[in-house]
């Protein structure tokens, strides 16, 4: 195996890891990330190693480890996605009128990361620091349409998985999927009411040079043309994955 593989496996089996709210059996990683039990094996090994992955035997479980803390921390201090962001957000909304924001995917939620409220605009419950079900939200489900249906599964197993705020929305993973295709066929992410009554949010994905969705660019509006709403939101989300060498999608 070349070093560009195994960098690109480990990679894999930290961001599944970093979606999980626990330590999760081996299984579970050969699944998420396409990975043979000989290849997994020799993999988590050097990750426990180095500190990135920790091993639970009695429980026989895998979880983050502290050097992946340290990582973490490390990006939180220098916040380079919202320091790239924060200019494009702004002239979304000097566009649009409208408040936006932008999240990234931490586990089954959305954490709120950045937001740009148009001038007048009430408070929006997505402020920085919030965390809300990721298939609920337009930035989630923006991000979840491009993940691998395998860690989607993953992260949905069962109907206690599925948090309800206001009797709408994905209850199963099977209608949570119809709504992941028509948000991949469409272009772009809707909710409806959803997180807040009186309120739809439009979203598109940040892709990083993998492809993989690295957070979501949405606008929150109470009444207008979601289709043009949309397009100014694809327009900051391709600027923002070109400014982090990523490919925008189609």
């Amino acid at each position: 195996m070349s070093q560009v593989p195994a960098a690109t496996r480990a990679l894999r089996v930290l961001r599944f890891l970093a979606s999980q709210p626990d330590p999760v059996p081996l299984d579970r990683i050969l699944r998420a990330c396409d990975l043979p039990r000989s290849t997994a094996y020799h993999l988590l090994g050097a990750m426990v190693d180095e500190g990135f992955v920790v091993h639970l035997p009695d429980e026989h479980r895998y979880g983050l480890g502290v050097a992946a803390f340290e990582v973490g921390s490390g990006y939180s201090r220098q916040a380079p996605l919202q320091r790239i962001a924060r200019r494009p957000l702004a002239d979304l909304v000097e566009r649009v009128g409208s408040t936006a924001h932008l999240a990234v995917l931490h586990g089954r939620d959305v954490l709120y990361v950045l937001e740009e409220r148009a001038p007048g605009r009430p408070p929006l419950v997505t402020d920085v620091g919030v965390r809300l079900p990721a298939h609920l939200t337009a930035s989630g489900r923006a991000v979840l349409a491009l993940l691998p249906s395998a860690q989607v599964r993953a992260l949905y197993q069962g109907p206690a998985d599925f948090v309800d705020r206001h009797g709408v929305g994905p209850r199963t993973l099977s209608s949570l999927r119809r709504v992941l295709s028509e948000t991949r066929q469409r272009g772009y992410a809707t909710e409806l009411g959803e997180v807040t009554p009186g309120l739809a949010s439009v979203a598109a994905a940040v892709v990083d040079h993998n492809g993989h969705p690295v957070a979501g660019v949405a606008v929150t509006y109470e009444a207008g043309d979601a289709e043009a709403l949309a397009a100014e939101v694809r327009r900051t989300a391709a600027t923002l994955t070109r400014r982090i060498g990523g490919t925008p999608t189609t």
